[in-house]
Protein backbone atom coordinates (compact mmCIF):
# COMPACT_ATOMS: atom_id res chain seq x y z
CA UNK A 1 0.00 0.00 0.00
CA UNK A 2 1.04 3.60 -0.57
CA UNK A 3 1.48 6.09 2.25
CA UNK A 4 -1.74 7.78 1.12
CA UNK A 5 -3.66 4.50 1.26
CA UNK A 6 -2.35 3.75 4.75
CA UNK A 7 -3.25 7.25 5.95
CA UNK A 8 -6.73 6.87 4.46
CA UNK A 9 -7.40 3.73 6.48
CA UNK A 10 -6.21 5.49 9.64
CA UNK A 11 -8.30 8.58 8.90
CA UNK A 12 -11.46 6.52 8.40
CA UNK A 13 -10.89 4.83 11.77
CA UNK A 14 -9.86 7.91 13.74
CA UNK A 15 -12.23 10.47 12.16
CA UNK A 16 -15.50 9.24 13.74
CA UNK A 17 -13.79 9.06 17.16
CA UNK A 18 -12.73 12.70 16.90
CA UNK A 19 -16.25 13.63 15.80
CA UNK A 20 -17.58 12.05 18.99
CA UNK A 21 -15.08 14.01 21.09
CA UNK A 22 -16.14 17.24 19.37
CA UNK A 23 -19.83 16.47 19.88
CA UNK A 24 -19.12 15.95 23.57
CA UNK A 25 -17.80 19.52 23.58
CA UNK A 26 -21.04 20.81 21.99
CA UNK A 27 -19.80 21.23 18.43
CA UNK A 28 -21.89 19.99 15.53
CA UNK A 29 -19.43 17.61 13.91
CA UNK A 30 -19.28 15.31 10.90
CA UNK A 31 -16.80 12.98 9.26
CA UNK A 32 -16.68 12.79 5.46
CA UNK A 33 -14.37 10.31 3.80
CA UNK A 34 -13.47 12.59 0.87
CA UNK A 35 -13.07 16.29 0.14
CA UNK A 36 -15.93 16.09 -2.36
CA UNK A 37 -18.25 14.70 0.34
CA UNK A 38 -17.01 17.33 2.78
CA UNK A 39 -17.84 20.20 0.43
CA UNK A 40 -21.30 18.72 -0.18
CA UNK A 41 -21.89 18.55 3.58
CA UNK A 42 -20.65 22.11 4.07
CA UNK A 43 -23.02 23.44 1.40
CA UNK A 44 -25.92 21.63 3.10
CA UNK A 45 -25.19 23.67 6.24
CA UNK A 46 -25.42 27.03 4.43
CA UNK A 47 -29.03 28.23 3.98
CA UNK A 48 -29.93 29.71 0.62
CA UNK A 49 -29.85 33.53 0.46
CA UNK A 50 -27.75 33.73 3.61
CA UNK A 51 -24.88 36.19 4.00
CA UNK A 52 -21.63 34.24 3.69
CA UNK A 53 -18.04 35.28 4.28
CA UNK A 54 -14.72 33.61 5.04
CA UNK A 55 -11.19 34.12 6.29
CA UNK A 56 -7.96 33.27 4.51
CA UNK A 57 -8.54 29.52 4.46
CA UNK A 58 -6.46 27.53 2.00
CA UNK A 59 -8.60 24.48 2.80
CA UNK A 60 -11.79 26.25 1.73
CA UNK A 61 -10.10 27.44 -1.48
CA UNK A 62 -8.38 24.17 -2.44
CA UNK A 63 -11.49 22.09 -1.75
CA UNK A 64 -13.53 24.22 -4.14
CA UNK A 65 -15.92 25.32 -1.38
CA UNK A 66 -15.32 29.03 -1.98
CA UNK A 67 -16.01 28.70 -5.72
CA UNK A 68 -19.22 26.79 -5.00
CA UNK A 69 -20.41 29.54 -2.67
CA UNK A 70 -19.49 32.29 -5.13
CA UNK A 71 -21.53 30.51 -7.80
CA UNK A 72 -24.44 29.76 -5.47
CA UNK A 73 -27.50 31.62 -4.28
CA UNK A 74 -25.84 33.53 -1.45
CA UNK A 75 -24.98 37.10 -0.49
CA UNK A 76 -21.19 37.26 -0.43
CA UNK A 77 -18.80 39.37 1.63
CA UNK A 78 -15.44 38.86 -0.09
CA UNK A 79 -12.55 40.92 1.21
CA UNK A 80 -10.54 40.08 -1.90
CA UNK A 81 -13.00 42.10 -3.96
CA UNK A 82 -11.81 45.30 -2.25
CA UNK A 83 -10.12 47.96 -4.35
CA UNK A 84 -8.38 49.75 -1.46
CA UNK A 85 -6.89 48.71 1.90
CA UNK A 86 -9.61 50.67 3.68
CA UNK A 87 -12.36 48.89 1.77
CA UNK A 88 -10.72 45.54 2.55
CA UNK A 89 -10.61 46.39 6.25
CA UNK A 90 -14.28 47.36 6.23
CA UNK A 91 -15.23 44.11 4.50
CA UNK A 92 -13.32 42.15 7.14
CA UNK A 93 -15.37 43.94 9.79
CA UNK A 94 -18.60 43.32 7.87
CA UNK A 95 -17.79 39.60 7.86
CA UNK A 96 -18.41 39.56 11.60
CA UNK A 97 -22.10 40.16 10.85
CA UNK A 98 -22.44 37.36 8.31
CA UNK A 99 -24.91 34.52 8.71
CA UNK A 100 -22.31 31.88 7.91
CA UNK A 101 -18.54 32.17 8.22
CA UNK A 102 -16.38 29.62 6.40
CA UNK A 103 -12.98 28.66 7.74
CA UNK A 104 -10.66 25.83 8.69
CA UNK A 105 -8.64 25.21 11.83
CA UNK A 106 -4.87 24.97 12.28
CA UNK A 107 -4.94 21.95 14.58
CA UNK A 108 -7.33 19.77 16.60
CA UNK A 109 -6.40 17.28 19.29
CA UNK A 110 -8.05 13.86 19.37
CA UNK A 111 -10.00 14.91 22.46
CA UNK A 112 -11.39 17.99 20.70
CA UNK A 113 -9.18 20.94 21.68
CA UNK A 114 -8.80 23.38 18.78
CA UNK A 115 -5.96 25.82 18.06
CA UNK A 116 -5.84 28.70 15.61
CA UNK A 117 -3.14 31.26 14.94
CA UNK A 118 -3.89 34.59 13.30
CA UNK A 119 -2.13 37.77 12.29
CA UNK A 120 -4.79 40.48 12.29
CA UNK A 121 -7.21 38.48 14.44
CA UNK A 122 -10.20 38.82 12.13
CA UNK A 123 -10.51 35.06 11.54
CA UNK A 124 -10.29 34.04 15.20
CA UNK A 125 -12.66 36.90 16.10
CA UNK A 126 -15.30 35.56 13.70
CA UNK A 127 -14.83 32.01 14.95
CA UNK A 128 -15.31 33.18 18.53
CA UNK A 129 -18.20 35.61 18.14
CA UNK A 130 -20.23 37.46 15.53
CA UNK A 131 -21.42 35.30 12.63
CA UNK A 132 -24.53 33.29 13.43
CA UNK A 133 -22.85 30.07 12.30
CA UNK A 134 -19.29 28.92 11.63
CA UNK A 135 -18.62 26.08 9.18
CA UNK A 136 -15.09 24.67 9.38
CA UNK A 137 -13.72 22.24 6.79
CA UNK A 138 -10.73 20.44 8.31
CA UNK A 139 -8.45 17.82 6.77
CA UNK A 140 -7.53 14.87 8.97
CA UNK A 141 -3.86 15.81 8.53
CA UNK A 142 -4.56 18.49 11.15
CA UNK A 143 -5.62 16.02 13.85
CA UNK A 144 -3.00 15.58 16.59
CA UNK A 145 -2.83 13.08 19.43
CA UNK A 146 -2.75 15.55 22.35
CA UNK A 147 -3.55 19.23 22.85
CA UNK A 148 0.18 19.86 23.31
CA UNK A 149 0.85 18.25 19.92
CA UNK A 150 -1.90 20.39 18.39
CA UNK A 151 -0.37 23.58 19.75
CA UNK A 152 3.01 22.65 18.32
CA UNK A 153 1.43 21.86 14.96
CA UNK A 154 -0.30 25.22 14.83
CA UNK A 155 2.95 27.05 15.56
CA UNK A 156 5.53 24.95 13.73
CA UNK A 157 3.55 23.65 10.76
CA UNK A 158 0.51 25.77 9.94
CA UNK A 159 1.98 29.18 10.76
CA UNK A 160 5.32 28.47 9.07
CA UNK A 161 3.65 27.24 5.89
CA UNK A 162 1.30 30.21 5.82
CA UNK A 163 4.25 32.59 6.21
CA UNK A 164 5.80 30.93 3.17
CA UNK A 165 2.49 31.14 1.28
CA UNK A 166 2.28 34.86 1.97
CA UNK A 167 5.86 35.41 0.80
CA UNK A 168 7.02 36.91 4.09
CA UNK A 169 10.70 37.82 4.36
CA UNK A 170 11.44 39.13 7.85
CA UNK A 171 9.73 36.68 10.20
CA UNK A 172 11.85 34.20 12.14
CA UNK A 173 10.27 31.27 10.31
CA UNK A 174 10.96 32.88 6.91
CA UNK A 175 14.63 33.22 7.82
CA UNK A 176 15.19 29.88 9.60
CA UNK A 177 12.35 27.63 8.45
CA UNK A 178 11.00 27.22 11.99
CA UNK A 179 8.99 29.40 14.37
CA UNK A 180 11.25 31.69 16.45
CA UNK A 181 8.49 33.45 18.44
CA UNK A 182 9.49 36.62 16.64
CA UNK A 183 8.04 40.12 16.87
CA UNK A 184 8.53 41.02 13.23
CA UNK A 185 6.11 43.56 11.79
CA UNK A 186 5.15 40.81 9.32
CA UNK A 187 4.41 38.27 12.05
CA UNK A 188 1.20 36.33 11.47
CA UNK A 189 1.22 34.81 14.97
CA UNK A 190 -0.05 37.78 16.97
CA UNK A 191 -3.16 35.95 18.19
CA UNK A 192 -3.28 32.34 19.40
CA UNK A 193 -6.78 30.96 19.98
CA UNK A 194 -7.68 27.95 22.08
CA UNK A 195 -11.22 26.55 21.79
CA UNK A 196 -12.06 24.28 24.73
CA UNK A 197 -15.72 23.75 23.86
CA UNK A 198 -18.57 25.40 21.96
CA UNK A 199 -20.37 27.66 24.46
CA UNK A 200 -23.24 28.30 22.04
CA UNK A 201 -24.07 24.67 21.31
CA UNK A 202 -23.80 23.70 17.61
CA UNK A 203 -22.94 27.25 16.48
CA UNK A 204 -19.58 25.94 15.26
CA UNK A 205 -19.98 23.12 12.76
CA UNK A 206 -16.90 21.06 12.00
CA UNK A 207 -16.51 18.78 8.98
CA UNK A 208 -13.52 16.45 9.21
CA UNK A 209 -12.33 15.24 5.82
CA UNK A 210 -10.52 11.93 5.40
CA UNK A 211 -7.87 13.43 3.13
CA UNK A 212 -5.02 15.88 3.49
CA UNK A 213 -6.34 19.39 3.08
CA UNK A 214 -4.73 22.75 3.76
CA UNK A 215 -1.86 23.54 6.09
Amino acid sequence: MTVQEIDKIRYDVLGPKVVKALENKYYEAYYCSSVKEGVKKALSLIPQNSIVSWGGSQSCVDSGLIDCVKNGNYKIIDRDSAKTPEERYNLMRDALFSDVYLTSFNAISEDGIIYNIDGNGNRVAAITFGPKSVVALVGMNKICHTSEDAFVRAKQVAAVRNATRFGLKTTGCAVTGNCQNCYSSECICSVIQTLRFCKNKNRIKIILVGEELGF
